[in-house]
C-alpha cells in the first residue's frame, strides 16, 4: 500500500487495455481516482470493482468523448467543480485508423484521431500541468509507442501522433528539470488490447506477437513513480527495436514495419516472409555490434580508443552497405508484388 494515501490520479482511456491496468495499479496502492472514458457504464462497473477489491476511498467517473472539441476543458472544469486536486495525470486515451492514407482511410476518423492523440492530449496536459508547477509537485505519464521512432505504414497518422507525444515529453522534461514535476513517456511495442480491432487491423501480422498489457502497465507505472523520462517495457528485445529506429535507414525499418502491418493473407506477406526474417537478423546484428563497440570503447585507453574509432568507421560503412542491399531487396520485392497484383486486376 502506498503511503501517500489521499493523492489523486486522473487516467484517460481507463475503461480498457493499458489504461485500465494502470488504473488498477493506482487503486491497489491506495490512490483516489478520476476515471475518464466514453462509457459511463463501463467506468462505473470498474469503480465498483476497485471499491470492493481495494477499498478505494474516492472514485470520480467522467464520461467524455475526448476526440471532440473542448473536451479537455470540460474534464478540467468538472474536476475543479468537484474540488479535486489531480496529483498524477495519465494520458492513455488514443485511437488509430488502418489503411493507405491517400486512398483508403477516412478523413473524419483521422480528424478524431488527431484531436484525441494530439489536441486533447496537449490541452489536458497544459491545464493540469500548470497547477502542478504552481504547487511544485506532480507527475504526468504519456502513452507514446515504439512506433514513435520508426515509420509505421498503414497506420501513418497514428505513428505521427505518437512521435509528437514522445517529442513533447522529452522537451517538457527539459522545461521541468528545475521543478518537482516529472513527465514520462511510456513506449510499448504492440500490446494485446482492443486497439487493433477498433482500428480495423485485427488480422495483421503484428497481432501474432502482442505484449501483455499487465506487464506494460506495470513497467510504465514503476518508471512513472520514479520520475523517469521514458520507459520501454518488455526488456532487451524492445530496447533493440528502439536502437534500430535510430541507427537503421528509415527505408529498411519502414519496409519491416509495413510487413508487420500487412494483413496476414496478403500476397505481400507471403512474398516477403524470408526477406523480412533476414532483414531483422541483419538489423539485430548491427545493433549488437554497435553496443559491443561502445562498451569496449568506454573501457580502453586513448590509443585503443583511436583504433576503435577506425574500426567503428569501417563497421559503419559495411553495415550501411549491407542495409542498403536489404532495402533494395525489399523495395524490389514490393514493386514486383505490386506489378503482379495490378496485372491480375487488369
Amino acid at each position: 500500500m502506498n503511503t501517500e494515501t489521499g493523492k489523486t490520479a486522473l487516467i484517460t482511456g481507463a475503461s480498457s487495455g493499458i489504461g485500465q491496468e494502470l488504473a488498477k495499479l493506482f487503486a491497489q496502492d491506495g490512490y483516489n481516482l478520476v476515471l475518464v472514458a466514453r462509457s459511463d457504464d463501463t467506468l462505473n462497473r470498474l469503480a465498483d470493482v476497485f471499491r470492493s477489491n481495494y477499498g478505494t476511498q474516492q472514485i470520480t467517473v467522467i464520461g467524455k468523448d475526448l476526440s471532440q472539441e473542448n473536451s479537455a476543458q470540460e474534464v478540467y472544469d468538472e474536476v475543479k467543480r468537484q474540488g479535486i486536486t489531480v496529483n498524477y495525470l495519465v494520458n492513455d486515451a488514443g485511437l488509430s485508423t488502418y489503411g493507405k492514407f491517400a486512398t483508403e482511410t477516412d478523413w473524419e476518423k483521422e480528424t478524431e484521431l488527431i484531436h484525441l492523440n494530439v489536441v486533447t492530449f496537449t490541452h489536458l496536459t497544459k491545464l493540469f500541468l500548470k497547477d502542478m508547477v504552481a504547487r511544485n509537485e506532480g507527475r504526468v505519464l504519456n502513452l507514446s509507442s515504439l512506433v514513435a521512432v520508426v515509420p509505421f505504414p498503414l497506420q501513418t497518422v497514428y505513428a505521427a501522433t505518437k512521435a509528437y507525444i514522445y517529442s513533447f515529453t522529452l522537451s517538457m522534461n527539459n522545461e521541468l528539470k528545475d521543478t518537482n514535476v516529472t513527465m514520462t513517456a511510456l513506449m510499448p511495442n504492440a500490446t494485446d488490447t482492443d486497439f487493433f480491432n477498433k482500428a480495423g487491423a485485427a488480422d495483421t501480422v503484428i497481432t501474432d506477437s502482442l505484449q501483455d498489457p499487465v506487464m506494460v502497465a506495470r513497467d510504465g507505472y514503476k518508471a512513472f513513480l520514479k520520475g523517469e523520462s521514458k520507459v520501454i517495457p518488455g526488456g532487451a528485445k524492445n530496447k533493440m527495436y528502439e536502437i534500430m529506429g535510430y541507427v537503421a535507414p528509415p527505408e529498411m525499418t519502414g519496409a519491416m514495419m509495413r510487413y508487420n502491418n500487412e494483413r496476414k493473407d496478403s500476397e505481400a506477406v507471403k512474398k516477403q516472409q524470408k526477406t523480412i526474417a533476414w532483414t531483422i537478423g541483419v538489423a539485430a546484428g548491427v545493433v549488437v555490434s554497435v553496443a559491443a563497440l561502445l562498451a569496449a570503447y568506454n573501457n580502453t585507453n586513448a590509443i585503443d580508443r583511436a583504433r576503435y574509432r577506425y574500426k567503428a568507421k569501417s563497421a559503419g560503412r559495411s553495415a550501411k552497405n549491407a542495409l542498403a542491399s536489404v532495402t533494395d531487396s525489399l523495395n524490389g520485392t514490393y514493386h514486383d508484388v505490386k506489378s503482379k497484383v495490378e496485372e491480375a486486376l487488369a
